[in-house]
């Protein structure tokens, strides 16, 4: 897949750093998020709906006796996107609460370092909390999260 550069990048700076980065797709799409905000990844399961939950709300499930709220990435960033059925169920620890939210995925698929060459050609998102920039991984792009503030976006919408 050939390159582009584009000229369009208001608001965009260089990072600098390494980051352990943990690499997902939902759909055709591949995201990353620094590993080290994922306490543990268990197999996708059915979640309990909750009643006049939005679609992105997968509902609940029982994870060795704590109640998880299960959210669908895929539905939360495309409406359009069909829900999750089958894949992983990352779970996120909410800094400042033990509370454990879950974020449904279709694949998980690789921890890279990412930023720790110049190759990775990675810009950081300004003014935008759930979005933390691009990087490029084997050809490829990924839409590097900031996968608490997606969450607290949701639970406090």
């Amino acid at each position: 897949m050939a390159s582009t550069a584009s000229t369009f990048e208001p608001n965009v700076a260089p990072v600098t750093g390494a980051r352990r980065t943990l690499l997902f797709r939902v759909g055709s799409t591949v995201y990353g998020c620094d590993i080290d905000d994922i306490r543990e990844i268990v197999p996708f399961r059915r979640a309990t709906r909750l009643p006049g939950a939005p679609n992105y709300v997968q509902g609940l499930i029982n994870l060795r006796g704590t109640i998880v709220t299960v959210l669908d990435l895929g539905a939360r960033l495309d409406p359009s996107h069909p829900p999750v059925g089958d894949g992983s169920i990352m779970l996120v620890a909410m800094p400042g609460n033990n509370r454990l939210v879950g974020v449904a995925v279709q694949e998980v698929m690789d921890v890279r370092v990412v930023g720790d060459s110049s190759d990775d050609v990675i810009a950081d998102s300004a003014g935008n909390d759930a979005v933390r920039g691009l990087a490029y991984v084997d050809g490829g792009t990924v839409i590097l999260l900031d996968i608490h503030s997606l969450v607290r976006q949701v639970l406090l919408s």
